[in-house]
């Protein structure tokens, strides 16, 4: 018996969307024909600097569940390793198939690179490849205006379900979940890293709306309060556990609840509502800086503002590097920082931007080394996000104002009671409060009775504060006077700043914004 015309046969390519849940790709597959699934395990996205054996093992949780309620349905998922292109001549010789259904990715370079080659593979064999949006970012975008308007729009379209039902060739074979060890990955030190799945992430939202998000807006600025605090939703929604229409569109309805209990005189904590204000505003950017890096994708690599070309390409000074990574610069709250997120896998917006800001500014490293460390223990890494972020904290986007910080202040501020550092430098576990975030202002004596000895058992602080935030701020302001810098900034502008009622913005520093306002769950 011949297929009707209105069963093809569809592959559904899985990649940053490992849920069942709001998947238009599978939905509109299962509405249209017979279904496979499939996910790559694809080497040079793994062998990429920026992969690490927590991600993997977070995207395997993640794997097992959508697998698991894929074949619940009746549908047949395969896993393969192999190179896209490779791998899909070689199913679609196994099973002919005249669709691809996928979400839009905004991944690092190597994903763009590989989708061009899809995109080219599928119009020479004559495979239609529809992709969706899951979030708020435009393909092909030709202007800035109006995509506030877009990105609500998109968010208010109606939560898609789960299909009730697939049909699936079962024949085809797969290579299974593969392990940290069969793919020769190295092992890290994040041991602490949150687990992956549909399910954990939609618990994790839940908590968040009704429990953690009550003091959200003051809690996120401190490691300490916002282990908690914060939402910890961006690795579910940098791998697509959750989609972010799902978070924007129940935030929207606790806000409602929230609104009818106080109707009803409910006794509601005053923070609530703020809070989830605050959080609905980060929601908002979190598509606006990954629109940046789909429009340029140079700019996982280039300064995104080429008049800060040369500014720090020749001075990269390895040692400072290596302190910087190992958590031994002797600015307490630098390393505390650095120490936890590399067990962890997570640090909260203020801290993250405090880490680069300390790189970029007091050290003078180019960002992009530090972007790429960074991103490898991030269990949340965004590409699009990530990148952007840690050149507007380097200072070389152009239009965003210059903030240097001061290690100590923010040790003082954020960590008031010494409890984060000591738990993350324990060297300086038996230093008084008051000497804690700054150590090496200790005497012989003082050090000795602390059993903390500067320069034996912690180091000095690898650069004067004020000497090297000074020397910096000047280098900056040097390269932000001359013309060129200036012009190349108008463009940066015009194509990526954020913009009102639809109008080319005005030449100004757009209001410093950080990992808070970008990726809701780092804060």
């Amino acid at each position: 018996m011949t297929q009707q015309p209105s069963q093809k046969n569809h592959l559904v390519w899985f990649k940053r969307d490992l849920r069942i849940t709001d998947h238009a790709p599978l939905m509109a597959a299962a509405n249209q024909g017979v279904v496979l699934g499939l996910f790559l395990f694809e080497p040079g996205l793994i062998q990429s600097d920026e992969y690490g054996s927590h991600h993997h093992r977070f995207i395997c949780e993640a794997l097992r569940e959508l697998i698991d309620r894929f074949r619940s349905l009746g549908g047949h998922f395969i896993l393969r390793r192999g190179e896209a292109l490779t791998v899909l001549e070689t199913v679609y010789r196994e099973w002919p198939f005249q669709s691809i259904s996928s979400h839009a990715e905004t991944g690092n370079y190597f994903t763009y690179s590989r989708d061009k080659a899809v995109a080219l593979w599928c119009r020479e064999n004559g495979i239609e490849w529809k992709e969706y949006r899951q979030d708020g970012v435009v393909r092909r975008l030709r202007t800035r205006d109006g995509w506030s308007r877009r990105w609500a729009t998109t968010m208010r379209r109606e939560f898609i379900g789960v299909p009730q039902k697939l049909v699936s060739p079962q024949h085809l074979g797969s290579d299974g979940l593969l392990s940290v060890e069969d793919l020769g990955l190295a092992s890290n030190s994040v041991e602490r890293a949150q687990a992956g799945g549909e399910t954990h992430g939609n618990r994790c939202l839940d908590r968040f709306l009704s429990q953690r998000s009550v003091r959200y807006r003051s809690d996120m600025s401190s490691p300490l309060t916002g282990w908690n605090g914060c939402s910890r939703l961006s690795p579910y929604l940098a791998w697509g556990c959750l989609s972010l229409k799902t978070i924007v569109q129940a935030t929207e309805n606790r806000v409602l609840e929230l609104k009818r209990l106080q109707q009803e005189r409910q006794a509601v904590p005053s923070t609530w509502l703020p809070s989830l204000r605050s959080f609905q505003s980060r929601l908002r950017w979190h598509c606006h800086f990954m629109q940046k890096l789909e429009d340029e994708p140079e700019l996982e690599f280039q300064n995104l503002c080429r008049g800060f070309d040369g500014m720090r390409e020749d001075d990269f000074n390895e040692d400072s590097f290596s302190a910087w990574c190992r958590g031994q610069t002797g600015y307490p709250m630098v390393d505390a920082c650095m120490r936890s997120l590399k067990r962890t896998g997570w640090l909260n917006f203020r801290m993250r931007a405090m880490l680069v800001s300390f790189a970029s500014y007091h050290l003078w490293l180019h960002w992009r080394r530090p972007a790429v460390f960074l991103g490898y223990h991030f269990l949340d890494f965004e590409p699009g996000i990530h990148f952007s972020q840690v050149q507007m904290q380097a200072g070389t986007t152009g239009i965003n104002t210059i903030r240097i910080y001061s290690p100590t202040k923010q040790g003082r501020d954020q960590d008031p009671t010494g409890v984060f550092i000591r738990r993350w430098v324990p060297e300086l576990a038996g230093v008084p409060l008051e000497q804690l975030f700054e150590p090496h202002l200790m005497t012989i004596q003082e050090q000795s009775a602390s059993g903390c000895f500067i320069g034996k058992d912690y180091p000095p602080p690898i650069v004067d504060h004020s000497t090297a935030s000074r020397a910096a701020h000047a280098k900056v302001a040097r390269f932000r006077s001359l013309s060129t810098t200036k012009e190349a900034a108008r463009k940066v502008l015009a194509k990526h700043g954020s913009r009102k009622a639809g109008a080319v913005p005005r030449r100004q520093h757009q209001r410093h914004k950080g990992w808070a306002e970008t990726s809701p769950a780092s804060h």
